[in-house]
């Protein structure tokens, strides 16, 4: 894809659509996500050294609820993962090429950014192993949920809750490896595990006990589509999963 380009923003409220010509879009889109006051983000995978220095060429802008551009920056580089959360503040989990490529940032795995493309959280050492690959993300309330695996010996899928006010880290052992979608409601979440071609997806519910998810129910869901790769995303207990060119949407 050839940039700047000129590009449309469909949102669709039951029978209504809104459409908005998004004007002089300079990054390869990823991923799409929502600010306050419609305002939106669109954000590249990956990014490159800029020619000089340290530098790193921008891979995500925020536009106006008209379209318009108001700023680009980089907030780091390999991202298969992107949530914004409630205040506007952005959420990434990083795969392994950003993790070990040099980005200072992508470096932790996980990271949380400010509408001003800020650092704003880092793990600094408080999660339960060293990330390789971010798999989802959710938001539940004003508490931020990303979903990634570890490439060490011990291995495994986790679950990370975290709280932008306060700055609390909990991370949980997942009752699913690697799933491509996730939403949470308070105890209870629900994960999808694409099959690979094929039109369907394992959805699994599962609840909080203690420490702990437990899976609650377990079914093969038949999907209208192929599961579209990092377009899994929950909002407040409803997962938001892309399939072929639909969009189901499945409660927690």
């Amino acid at each position: 894809m050839d940039t700047p380009f000129t590009g449309e923003l469909v949102i669709a409220d039951g029978q209504e659509e809104r459409r908005t010509p998004v004007k002089d879009v300079r990054v390869r889109p990823s991923h799409l996500a929502l600010l306050p006051g419609s305002r939106f983000l669109l954000a590249g995978g990956r990014t490159f050294r800029a020619d000089a220095g340290d530098a790193w060429m921008p891979n995500a802008a925020m536009f106006s609820a008209s379209g318009a551009p108001e700023a680009e920056f980089c907030i780091g580089d390999d991202i298969p993962v992107l949530v914004t959360d409630r205040e506007g503040g952005i959420w990434t989990a990083y795969g392994d090429e950003g993790i070990y490529g040099g980005h200072p940032e992508s470096a932790g795995g996980l990271a949380g950014w400010t509408q001003e493309g800020h650092v704003r959280w880092l793990p600094q050492g408080r999660l339960p192993d060293a990330p390789l690959e971010g798999c989802t993300a959710a938001t539940d309330g004003d508490r931020v949920w990303l979903v990634w695996y570890s490439g060490s010996c011990r291995g495994g899928t986790y679950l990370t809750r975290i709280t932008p006010s306060t700055g609390e880290v909990t991370s949980f052992p997942s009752p699913v490896p690697n799933p491509d979608g996730f939403a949470v409601r308070d105890k209870y979440a629900v994960f999808t595990a694409r099959n690979h071609n094929r039109r369907d997806t394992e959805l699994t519910h599962a609840e909080l006990d203690g420490d702990s998810w437990t899976v609650t129910s377990r079914r093969k869901l038949r999907v209208p589509g192929r599961v579209v790769l990092r377009c899994g995303q929950g909002r407040d207990g409803f997962l938001w999963l892309r399939t072929g060119d639909t969009w189901l949407r499945i409660e927690a």
